[in-house]
């Protein structure tokens, strides 16, 4: 079983270290940081993610490699949206909103022709994934 602190903690690594280019298993697909606070912490949190992209807008997919259960970020996302994202060599501030579920239907499969394992997700669980869209705070 891999840890996924210290899995995260590599991928973290070398984003920041190669202009947000991780490679690897990773290699060709878009990704971003998502800064999070935590809900029971209130400490900052790191998750590496892969997105697309709707328009301008940032969209991301609260998968959990198709667990049961949504992913720890995610909750933090629902307790305070507002967020830090990091993007190759630029970071900013945004909030994250939650789709609505014709928007979440439509963005997810958007999301998964660009990663067809999402689907596979999708099948894996009977919980509904939720589809957040990344507002960027201007100014």
């Amino acid at each position: 079983m891999v840890d996924e602190s210290n899995f995260d903690e590599g991928v973290i690594a070398k984003f920041r270290s190669n202009s947000g280019k991780v490679g690897g298993y990773f290699n060709g697909s878009p990704m971003l940081l998502l800064t999070t606070t935590g809900v029971k912490s209130g400490e900052e949190r790191v998750s590496p993610l892969v997105y697309t992209t709707d328009g301008g807008r940032i969209v991301i997919v609260a998968s959990n490699g198709g667990a049961d259960r949504h992913p720890s970020w995610y909750y933090n996302v629902v307790a305070n949206p507002q967020i830090t994202v990091e993007v190759g060599d630029e970071t900013y501030q945004a909030n994250a909103v939650i789709t609505d579920p014709a928007e979440r239907r439509r963005l997810f499969d958007l999301h998964a022709q660009r990663f067809p394992g999402f689907k596979e997700y999708e099948k894996g669980t009977d919980r509904v994934i939720p589809v957040i869209v990344l507002d960027r705070i201007e100014g």
